[in-house]
């Protein structure tokens, strides 16, 4: 039997506009300031006029005094989803707005909800399950037996979920990654939501945002981060490309996968940039003070211990695919690779404020070909990351564009 001629004309939108390749505009941009640092206005003010963002598209908020890191997850529905959510479903900015720019003094970590209503039943029969499936673990073990353990395992896995559920375990986020849910209604809070902008399907979904961050150890790198990217398309981006991979063959599971893509990175950029590539790849890092003109950067694992080997040029992109790298996102004498990275000078960078479990990264070999190709900053993101709702945040000029657009 034929293909349905629905679903034949479905798939054809869904072709043509994934070929369209639609690009952000200056006017579907959202800033985000917090009204009590004068910094953060300053910052946004200064990203209007550098990049066109109209007036109308600036709001700022009363967010707290201080630099805080993290808002209660009771303050960032009442002081900062709420009356955002209000502001995007106006009149004014109804169905427009596709991109919100958080600015440094937006705090960077929305708490953990609180342990969910009406539950007490429900959780203290699954407690109970809980410790009768341990009990059967320990008895086996006594017995120097292991016939049932796998299935007692997977048991206690499940359950322990659902209890973590219901008790409102992981369900911190970055800001950032839960606005982006801002306009979608009765999703479950916990862990993480599937991203529905990935893999080219941009704009498809009106009720998931992309969003990106000015922030930093310090005002002044912030606002480099919006003039080196500017200066970059302008020259255009031309430097070495780094890659750091471990050896890890591509079967040996999740870490094979993303080790992998590493490896495919360092072909790509050769083939699409025509940069000069340099690898490591083993389980040591590049050395200290080994990576002049840096305008790549990709590599892992050094937990929460920057490796200080890049000579960042204006304009340059990376990441390091590590957990906590951006906690102390401010903390100019943080070791984590965010804050490091922006220290030295990289122009964009992303990282989590969490554990994020490594598929929640972008593959990176996805990612900069998304860049290669034209797309922006934030576009690549978004078509690239599997989650919202999660730990991850994109620090940088989101309509960065480091090269010109080719065919998508």
């Amino acid at each position: 039997m034929g293909m349905p001629i629905r679903t034949r004309v479905v798939i054809l939108l869904v072709l043509m506009f994934r070929g369209v390749g639609f690009a952000l505009e200056p006017g579907e941009i959202l800033i985000i300031a917090n009204s009590e640092i004068p910094a953060s206005v300053s910052i946004a003010r200064h990203y209007c006029n550098k990049r066109q963002v109209p007036d109308k598209n600036f709001v700022a908020w009363p967010l707290g005094t201080h630099l805080r890191t993290t808002i209660s997850r009771d303050d960032y529905d009442r002081k900062l989803a709420e009356p955002l959510r209000g502001r995007l479903t106006s009149r004014q900015f109804a169905g427009k707005i596709k991109c919100l720019l958080t600015i440094y003094g937006v705090p960077i970590i929305v708490g953990p909800r609180g342990q969910l209503e009406g539950r007490e039943s429900e959780l203290k029969y699954l407690e109970e399950l809980l410790a009768q499936e341990k009990a059967k673990i320990e008895q086996l073990e006594q017995g120097n037996s292991s016939g049932s353990n796998n299935s007692s395992n997977s048991k206690i896995t499940q359950l322990q979920s659902r209890i973590d559920c219901i008790t409102g375990r992981e369900t911190s986020a970055s800001v950032d990654s839960e606005l982006s849910m801002v306009l979608s209604s009765n999703y479950e809070l916990y862990r993480w939501q599937p991203n529905r902008l990935m893999d080219g399907a941009a704009y498809l979904d009106l009720n998931t945002l992309m969003v990106s961050r000015l922030d930093g150890p310090g005002e002044d790198i912030v606002i480099g981060l919006i003039d080196k990217a500017v200066s970059a398309e302008q020259t255009g981006l031309n430097g070495i490309a780094y890659i750091d991979s471990r050896g890890i063959p591509e079967q040996g599971g999740a870490f094979g996968s993303y080790d992998q893509s590493l490896r495919d990175l360092a072909i790509l950029t050769r083939l699409r940039t025509g940069m000069t590539v340099k690898e490591e790849q083993t389980e040591e890092l590049f050395a200290p003070g080994s990576c002049p003109d840096t305008a790549i950067y990709c590599g892992w694992y050094s937990l929460r211990t920057y490796i200080d080997a890049f000579d960042f040029i204006d304009g340059a992109v990376g990441f390091h695919i590590a957990s906590f790298e951006a906690v102390s996102l401010r903390d100019p004498n943080s070791s984590q690779w965010c804050a490091a990275m922006l220290k030295d000078g990289i122009t964009a960078t992303l990282g989590a404020v969490s554990e994020p479990y490594l598929h929640s990264f972008p593959r990176p070999s996805d990612f900069f070909a998304r860049l290669y190709k034209g797309d922006c900053l934030v576009e690549a993101y978004y078509r690239t990351k599997p989650f919202n709702s999660w730990q991850l945040l994109l620090i940088g000029d989101p309509l960065y564009r480091p090269f010109k657009k080719g065919d998508d």
